[in-house]
């Protein structure tokens, strides 16, 4: 069961939302969408769910276009709240997950699970105002999952939480991944992607810059980090051939460089200065990246 999307574009009157969108997400995956705010984001989840029609190209959830008829299969997290401020929550989760298609002792009982799993079990009869934001996030997390979907769209599923929170909901994400779950996610903390996803695609004003497994991504972009500790002056390495960036810290330097060989030139060259605290080669990260193609660096 693969989710395609086939020359996705996405216009309204002359501006392109999205623009020319080919990504195949494989069953049992993460997949993470990157970007600012307005790269397109959840425009593509709108069209991937059906709320909105693309103005050409294809959408497919194992070779069939998603409608109403996959509805019980797809669970959403949309970025904005969508919760009914003075229902219970039971009420509220019951009622959801009716529409789903569950009776309403399995979602119940699957609504206990949930908040067992958060540490919750008091937020059962409690309305959804009286909620913090971090728990209302939790009971909306919980409508997305409750009825076992087969595909899970998360929209910026982690923002606005605290860290406990936030690594609450990780495990919750990654457990539904290990039980089988297609799950696509969108977020603008490079770290999250990072963590918990074997590909991703980084959108900038609608297009696709970079897309494909995070391994290769890494691998193709060639540079390196390198971190330096060291008791003595190492500005000088800014200017070295083979570095392309250089940033100085309270306990020496970080450098970006072009290859594995001039880390080594770099080792030879600071020994023999003086005692060498810390010498580390780093893959680069998704925020390198992301600056080298996008142009601009954001949390």
């Amino acid at each position: 069961m693969v989710l395609k999307l086939e020359h996705v574009t996405k216009r309204f009157g002359n501006f392109s939302a999205v623009n020319n969108l080919s990504i195949s997400i494989p069953e049992k995956e993460m997949f993470g969408f990157l970007g600012a705010n307005g790269a397109g984001k959840t425009t593509t989840f709108r069209m991937i769910l059906g709320l909105l029609d693309a103005s050409s190209g294809s959408i497919t959830w194992d070779g069939k276009p998603i409608n109403y008829s996959t509805s019980s299969i797809i669970g959403y997290l949309p970025e904005e709240r969508g919760l009914y401020p003075k229902l219970k929550v039971k009420d509220q989760i019951v009622y959801l997950a009716r529409l789903r298609g569950m009776q309403k002792k399995d979602a119940l009982k699957e609504l206990q699970f949930w908040l067992e799993r958060f540490k919750v079990p008091e937020y059962m009869d409690k309305k959804v105002e009286e909620l913090s934001k971090g728990n209302q996030q939790k009971i909306q997390f919980i409508a997305a999952v409750i009825h076992k979907p087969k595909l899970l769209i998360l929209d910026e599923p982690f923002s606005g939480l605290d860290p406990v929170n936030v690594e609450q909901l990780k495990d919750a994400v990654l457990e539904l991944k290990e039980s089988g779950t297609t799950i696509v996610f969108s977020s603008h903390r490079m770290e999250h992607v990072e963590e918990m996803c074997e590909h991703l695609c980084i959108m900038h004003r609608g297009t696709p810059v970079v897309h494909g497994a995070l391994k290769e991504i890494k691998r193709a972009f060639g540079k390196k980090n390198l971190v330096i500790h060291a008791d003595f002056d190492l500005n000088y390495l800014a200017n070295e051939i083979g570095v392309t960036k250089a940033k100085k810290t309270t306990e020496g330097i970080h450098l970006q460089i072009e290859s594995e060989e001039i880390a080594e030139r770099i080792l030879k060259e600071v020994v023999s200065k003086g005692f060498v605290r810390k010498f580390e080669l780093e893959e680069p990260s998704l925020n390198d990246i992301f600056i080298e193609k996008v142009g601009a660096s954001y949390e």
